[in-house]
């Protein structure tokens, strides 16, 4: 008679006394249909996204000339500090097959994704920082952190599922907290002190795996391979646990400074959004380089920008379609105005990890940073002509400067290319008119 029940555990010994862990779902619970229950290391590359709203127009965003040395035109012409430092992809496709055109839903989730989506709240499968997440940021004491400068805490671009986003920081002074409260094990006091709460998780968790080898010898071949997953997350919350419990190597780089004091007021305006952009933007580049996360998120708008200008009645995304386009200059001078802003966050925030030294070089150096929006033309909603970015040298591999032309291919090349780099071992990514194999070699060192 099976020996194995559903209200199984594992179970172990901590202390004298006994510690249990549930298991999760396995085969061996179900019936046969399965629908009932029966240090001198390198500097480490980190990753990170970066989300602005309803692209840009061509005519003022798209540079004349590939390659390095590419012109900057109006909406891009905040960039001259950081161009030597980031790659523009312009002519980029997401493609949706056989769905729906989600106005403002369908190009980020492909970009992310790899996936059209078929509604406004299906997430088709984990957005690409948890995929890389999982493969770099489970021995820091976050495994990513998301931002966003939107002051909403709805507001995500990262999801490990359809139903389960990954949570934006919105306010400076809760980030701070978070961040460099009192759980910072900061890696350059002079004492070190572990925190009891974390050595009692790590040790609940390393009392159970003495009891996993005589479970593993009765199931089945499917339910061992669900097992070594579930226990591999398992060790990988050990590796966690145990940076918190190890005193943190020194890192020069690392001054968190003082705890926000400005009272922001949640406005949509331009600027105070600018204002909160750049706060959260000090805030995540300083917990890059303490090495707290080495995967990070951060959006200055919603896909559809609610962004507003002082003195005109209509936010960034109404005006994209109801501003008439200038003849003269052949494009919506307030709907460029919003671009424009969009921008300068973006440029601001590549030029923070440029402030911060590590090593031989600065903290850009070592991170790759993927920059995509939600449409090419926001007047008509187009997927097609799509804009994106990469920042950063991630440790040598990635040349910069260059503006490539995308040539009509699958935006999800860029995502491709940046899950390659950041060492995660998959021949293809995305499905149907969205699937490549295919790297953007230009820009690999």
């Amino acid at each position: 008679m099976n020996s194995l029940n559903r209200r199984r555990v594992l179970r172990g010994m901590l202390n004298g006394g006994a510690v249990t862990v549930a298991l999760p779902l396995l085969n061996i619970f179900l019936n046969g249909n399965g629908n009932a229950l029966a240090s001198g290391a390198p500097m480490p590359v980190r990753f990170g996204t970066y989300f602005w709203g309803l692209g840009g127009a061509k005519k003022v965003f798209v540079p004349k000339k590939y390659g390095p040395n590419f012109d900057l035109p109006e909406e891009i012409a905040s960039l001259a500090p950081v161009r030597d430092h980031i790659n523009l992809f312009t002519n980029l496709t997401s493609f949706r097959d056989d769905m729906p055109l989600l106005c403002h839903s369908s190009g980020w989730v492909i970009q992310r994704t790899g996936t059209a989506p078929k509604d406004n709240t299906d997430i088709p499968g984990e957005t690409i920082d948890v995929t890389i997440a999982n493969q770099i940021g489970r021995t820091t004491r976050f495994k990513s952190l998301t931002a966003t400068a939107t002051g909403d805490v709805r507001n995500s671009f990262s999801y490990e599922n359809s139903n389960t986003p990954n949570p934006p920081e919105w306010s400076p002074t809760a980030f701070y907290t978070r961040l460099f409260g009192p759980e910072f094990p900061d890696p350059n006091a002079e004492n070190f002190t572990p925190d009891p709460a974390v050595m009692v998780r790590k040790s609940v968790l390393s009392g159970v795996m003495d009891d996993t080898r005589g479970l593993m010898k009765k199931v089945g071949a499917e339910d061992r391979a669900r097992l070594d997953q579930y226990f591999t997350g398992l060790r990988h919350l050990e590796k966690q646990f145990a940076q918190r419990l190890t005193r943190p190597v020194p890192i020069e780089s690392c001054r968190p400074g003082q705890e926000p004091t400005m009272k922001l007021e949640m406005g949509k305006d331009a600027e105070s959004t600018g204002v909160r952009a750049r706060m959260m933007t000090d805030l995540m580049v300083m917990a890059v380089a303490c090495d707290q996360t080495r995967v990070f998120n951060m959006a200055y708008s919603i896909s559809a920008a609610s962004t507003t200008k002082p003195g005109y009645e209509k936010p960034h995304h109404t005006t994209t379609h109801e501003e008439p386009l200038d003849v003269e200059l052949g494009y919506q001078p307030t709907a460029s105005w919003f671009t424009r802003r969009s921008m300068e966050a973006w440029a601001d925030y590549v030029h923070a990890f440029t402030k911060i030294k590590e090593g031989d070089g600065t903290l850009l150096d070592n991170v790759l940073i993927h920059a995509t929006t939600d449409v090419g033309y926001a007047r008509i909603h187009s997927l097609d002509g799509m804009q994106a970015f990469i920042a950063g040298r991630a440790g040598g591999r990635i040349k910069t400067g260059l503006h490539i032309d995308g040539a009509e291919t699958s935006s999800c090349r860029l995502g491709y290319t940046a899950m390659r780099v950041m060492g995660v071992d998959t021949p293809s990514w995305g499905t149907k008119s969205n699937n490549t194999s295919s790297e953007i070699g230009e820009i690999l060192a």
